[in-house]
């Protein structure tokens, strides 16, 4: 048996104090690995299955191989780690807020992220996604207004849910509209939602986008003995 409770990682940065840390599950006897922002816990290795198919489903659309790929948000990396198993991927671009995320997968904290930070397609830029839309700049620091055959986001809780009010205006039209000129022309964007389908950002989502889908992800709960569901919404250019 591992230990009951070890904090990992912990800082405090512009949105929170963020910490890593890992618990020993009595009831399911296996390791947890949690990310908390204060009191609010943001994400569990319990729960993967959202996280993984929003880089399965942001990128089923896409034709060719070659393709380059951004992810918003490292987190404990299922989404980077999935994309990254998808052959047809030539370069990822993981854009992160917070160095200490960056961090835990180069030094190696998060067991079942293993060979993320070493894979040579993969490259961290610690900038702040959402500034990178509205300024124009875009994700690649070497190669501005670079575009990208897909992007998938994975941030706040939802589009109504922000972790900083500063999120908010992406979810707009003019701030989607920024976000799909980063896009190549029949390019993706895939955003996760802890929320079921918000029919009013579906609607700016479609006047933005010439196809959008909102997929309902359920998964086993665990921790309630129930089934949970989050949102996977996918857009194409």
């Amino acid at each position: 048996m591992g230990v009951r409770f070890e904090e990992l990682a912990w800082r405090e940065t512009p949105i929170g104090e963020i910490s890593l840390r890992r618990r020993h599950d009595p009831a399911l006897d296996r390791e947890v690995y949690e990310v908390k922002l204060d009191d609010e816990f943001l994400m569990s290795s319990l729960f993967p299955v959202a996280e993984i198919e929003l880089a399965r489903l942001g990128l089923a659309p896409l034709d060719g191989t070659g393709l380059d790929v951004v992810v918003g948000g490292l987190g404990l990396g299922y989404t980077a780690r999935t994309a990254l198993e998808d052959p047809r991927v030539a370069s990822l671009l993981v854009v992160e807020a917070i160095e200490d995320v960056i961090d835990w997968h180069r030094r190696g904290l998060l067991p079942f992220a293993a060979g993320l930070a070493d894979d040579p397609r993969t490259r961290f830029v610690r900038a702040d996604f959402f500034a990178a839309v509205a300024d124009g700049a875009g994700f690649d620091p070497d190669s501005p207004g670079r575009r990208f055959d897909a992007i998938l986001l994975d941030v706040d809780h939802s589009p109504r849910h922000v972790l900083h009010p500063s999120h908010a205006p992406f979810y707009t039209d003019e701030g989607l509209r920024r976000l799909a000129g980063l896009l190549h022309p029949d390019g993706v964007f895939a955003l996760w939602s802890n929320d079921p389908p918000d029919p009013d950002f579906q609607r700016v989502l479609t006047g933005v986008f010439p196809t959008s889908l909102a997929h309902v992800v359920r998964f086993p709960n665990p921790l309630q003995g129930r089934e949970s569901a989050n949102t996977v919404y996918v857009a194409r250019r």
